[in-house]
């Protein structure tokens, strides 16, 4: 059995954020609730307080609350 791979039917886009507000971030993929892992440079985000991860269906979703400069 071939496995067939996931991939982006919408990729990330720039956004611009507010210091101080939340920014939220979104992409589609092509299979629905497949394993995704959010990344800072190299560095898997938990979630917390700061970071909320949603997954429905296709569509991946990163909440940073309380954005920072730090945070692009």
């Amino acid at each position: 059995v071939l496995a067939v791979p996931v991939l982006f039917k919408q990729a990330l886009e720039n956004t611009e954020m507010e210091e101080g507000k939340s920014v939220s971030l979104r992409c589609e993929l092509t299979k629905a609730d497949a394993t995704v892992v959010w990344k800072k440079g190299e560095a898997p985000l938990q979630a917390s307080a700061k970071y909320e991860m949603k997954q429905k269906g296709t569509v991946a979703e990163l909440v940073i609350h309380n954005a920072e400069p730090e945070d692009a």
